[in-house]
C-alpha cells in the first residue's frame, strides 16, 4: 500500500537527480538551498546532510508529513512553524541518528531491511534517501544521494552532485525511519 507522504519525499529527491555543484567544489546556488536547511551557514562544505535536511523542509509542508512528525512528538498536530523547528537541521550525517534519538524516532540497525522513505546513514558519515524497499538482506539498497559523484564516491572532493545509487547493505550504519 502506497503512503503518499512518502511518495511525496521520494518525488522530491528523484526530481533533484542531476543536480550538480558550481565550478567551486561544494558550492552553487541549488547547493547553497539545501544547506540553508542546515543550522549552518551555507559555505563550501560538505552537503549530503544538507540535502536530507532540505527534503525534510520540503516534504514537511504537507499537513499529512507534519501528522507524521506529530505523531513521533506526542501531539495531536503541529503547524509548519512548529515542523520547521523540530525537524532535524543537522549538517552532519551521524547527527540525524541524535536528532531522531533525541525526538523519538525510529533508528534501526543496519541488520533491518530498508523501506522506502527510510533516511539512511552509512558507516563512511554519509546519508541518503532510501527509493525502493530492500526485499532480501543481500540486496543492493536503491538510495538518492547529495554530495556524491557517478562513481559511488562521497567526499568534499570528489562529491559533485544528487544522485541515484545502488548501495551494498554492509556500507549501512542505521536507517532512520520517520514516516510509515
Amino acid at each position: 500500500m502506497s503512503n503518499p507522504v512518502i511518495d511525496k519525499l521520494i518525488d522530491l529527491a528523484h526530481h533533484e537527480v542531476g543536480v550538480r555543484e558550481g565550478v567551486v567544489n561544494n558550492t552553487g546556488a541549488r547547493i547553497e538551498e539545501y544547506q540553508g536547511a542546515t543550522w549552518l551557514q551555507p559555505g563550501a562544505w560538505p552537503w549530503c546532510a544538507a540535502f536530507t535536511c532540505w527534503l525534510m523542509r520540503e516534504v514537511l509542508e504537507d499537513e499529512a508529513a507534519r501528522q507524521s512528525l506529530a505523531g513521533f512528538m506526542k501531539r495531536d498536530s503541529i503547524s509548519f512553524a512548529q515542523a520547521e523547528k523540530l525537524r532535524c537541521r543537522d549538517a552532519s550525517a551521524f547527527g540525524w541518528e541524535k536528532w531522531a534519538r533525541a525526538a523519538g524516532v525510529q533508528v534501526l540497525d543496519e541488520r533491518q531491511l530498508a523501506r522506502r522513505g527510510d533516511f539512511i546513514v552509512f558507516d563512511f558519515s554519509h546519508i541518503g534517501v532510501v527509493v525502493d524497499d530492500q526485499r532480501s538482506p543481500g540486496d543492493l539498497v536503491q538510495t538518492i544521494e547529495g554530495n556524491t559523484n557517478g562513481k559511488g564516491e562521497r567526499d568534499s572532493t570528489s562529491g559533485d552532485g544528487v544522485w541515484r545509487k545502488a548501495r551494498a547493505p554492509s556500507l549501512t550504519r542505521s536507517y532512520i525511519r520517520i514516516f510509515h
